[in-house]
């Protein structure tokens, strides 16, 4: 595991105290790299005493006003949920995901987003997640604060850093790098407009088509050439569509 792969994203966070919280927790477990997306308070007195002697995370933390600006430059995202969608995602517990992320922080940029303490991460936001992880808490009170969530993921790394946990072959000996969340969100636009011109997808109808086909690309996880590829054959596509157009 790289402890410096790995950021821990709060998504909106409203309470101070649970970010300082959060920068203990990680610290404890040997995580530093924090990033907060439009926090209500921040910095905050409260948030520094919470944080004991993790103030330096808080120090080092990143804010940021929007997720594409938290995670443009992972190329393996895992969100944290506790609800079940609409359309199912690959998911995992803490123990699981976390064997995936510690192995994926060898040679990747690797992002863990936990949602707004009252309503967690909005169904676009997981949209932009290769793994969901679900923390399975008893049936008779599932709700976890915060910090104690980040906690109990940042715990579950450090045992695989303990207990030395290598990359999977397949992705060790990968030629080419992964493609970014950039680069996968742009992917998903150009990819909508293109089945919106070749009359695919109805955008009065839209069927779930384009949450279906994010899922798709991001459980397969395409590499930078793989990409460019299919963003090279959306662009012939248009091409040919404006063509027959401009002939008629």
């Amino acid at each position: 595991m790289n402890a410096d792969h790995i950021q821990v994203v709060l998504v909106e966070p409203s309470h101070a105290g649970n970010i300082g919280g959060v920068a203990r927790a990680m610290k404890n477990m040997g995580l530093h790299r924090l990033t907060l997306v439009n926090p209500k308070t921040f910095p905050a007195p409260e948030a520094t005493w919470r944080a004991a002697s993790a103030v330096d995370v808080l120090e080092q933390a990143q804010v940021v006003t929007s997720l594409d600006a938290a995670i443009g430059g992972a190329q393996f995202v895992v969100g944290t949920s506790a609800r079940e969608r609409r359309i199912p995602w690959p998911v995992q517990d803490a123990r699981h995901c976390a064997q995936r992320i510690a192995m994926h922080s060898e040679h990747e940029q690797v992002a863990i987003l936990f949602g707004r303490e009252d309503r967690g991460l909005l169904n676009e936001e997981l949209q932009r997640c290769n793994l969901h992880c679900h923390i399975d808490t008893h049936e008779s009170y599932t709700s976890l604060n915060l910090a104690m969530a980040v906690q109990i993921v940042a715990y579950e790394l450090r045992m695989h850093a303990i207990a030395g946990t290598t990359a999977p072959e397949e992705d060790a000996d990968w030629d080419t790098p992964f493609a970014t969340s950039d680069d996968m969100a742009r992917f998903y636009v150009h990819l909508e407009q293109t089945l919106i011109d070749i009359g695919f997808l109805k955008p009065e109808a839209p069927r779930q088509l384009m949450p279906r086909l994010t899922r798709l690309y991001n459980r397969v996880r395409l590499d930078e050439m793989e990409l460019n590829i299919l963003r090279g054959i959306l662009t012939e596509t248009q091409r040919s569509i404006d063509s027959s157009n401009q002939s008629e």
